[in-house]
C-alpha cells in the first residue's frame, strides 16, 4: 500500500544562464538526473520573496550535457533575460519517505527536525528545522534563550545519532555561551543534509538534499 508520508528534497541550482534562448546550467544534488530530471518533471522553486518566481514551479522540457556541465531547459523561461532572473534558484520535489535511499552520514530534514542538540554533554536545544542556504546549510537550534543557527558542517556537528535523538555539537566560545551558564545543573533529558562537507546526493541527501 502506497506511503502517505512525504517529504521534499534539494535536487538542484540554477547557477548560470546559457545561452540566448532561456537555458540554464544547474549544480546537481543527485546520483540520478537520468530519474529526477525528465522531460515533464516539475520543480519547486526556492528563491527570495521579492522574486517573481516566488511561490511558483518549473518544469522541464529537456537537460541536455555541455562539455559535461548539465543544462536546463523550462516551460516558459523563453529567453536569456528570464533565464538570469532565475539563478541562484533552488529545485525542491516531493519525495515519498518509503522510498528514500540509505546512507551514513546523509539524512534528510524529517530525521533531523526535534532532534535534541548536545554540547559538551548538556542538553542546549532541539532542532528546529534545516536552513539550506546556496554556500551551506544550516541546523536551526531552538534554545531558552532562542534560535541559534549553527552551520552544518562535520568540525561542529560531528555526530548526528538519529536513533538515540541527538546531535552533538562543538560550536565556537558564545555561540551557546549564555545557555550553558543557565544549563549547567541540568539533567541531560530528553528534548529533541550530512554535515556539509559537499551537499550528499540521491543516493543519499544531506538534511533533504539529495545529494
Amino acid at each position: 500500500m502506497p506511503s502517505d508520508r512525504k517529504t521534499e528534497l534539494r535536487v538542484g541550482r540554477l547557477t548560470k544562464a546559457h545561452g540566448l534562448k532561456g537555458a540554464l546550467k544547474l549544480e546537481l544534488f543527485t546520483d540520478t538526473p537520468e530519474q529526477r530530471f525528465v522531460p515533464g518533471a516539475v520543480f519547486r522553486l526556492q528563491v527570495p520573496a521579492d522574486s517573481a518566481w516566488h511561490d511558483k514551479t518549473l518544469t522541464l522540457t529537456e537537460l541536455r550535457w555541455y562539455n559535461s556541465h548539465p543544462v536546463g531547459f523550462f516551460e516558459g523561461v523563453d529567453d536569456r533575460t528570464a533565464a538570469e532572473s532565475l539563478v541562484k534558484a533552488i529545485l525542491w520535489v516531493d519525495q515519498d519517505t518509503d522510498e528514500l535511499p540509505h546512507e551514513d552520514d546523509a539524512w534528510y530534514d524529517h530525521q533531523l527536525v526535534g532532534l535534541r542538540v548536545e554540547r559538551d554533554g548538556v542538553v542546549v536545544g532541539t532542532v528546529a528545522r534545516v536552513d539550506h542556504l546556496p554556500a551551506q546549510d544550516l541546523l536551526a537550534v531552538d534554545t531558552a534563550s532562542g534560535e541559534v543557527l549553527v552551520p552544518f558542517v562535520s568540525a561542529l556537528v560531528p555526530k548526528v545519532d538519529v536513533e538515540a535523538g541527538v546531535v552533538v555539537v562543538t560550536p565556537p566560545q558564545g555561540l551557546f555561551e549564555e545557555l550553558a551558564d543557565d544549563t549547567d545543573d541540568e539533567p541531560t533529558s530528553d528534548g529533541g543534509s550530512t554535515p556539509d562537507a559537499e551537499p550528499t546526493s540521491d543516493a543519499e541527501s544531506a538534511p533533504d538534499d539529495e545529494r
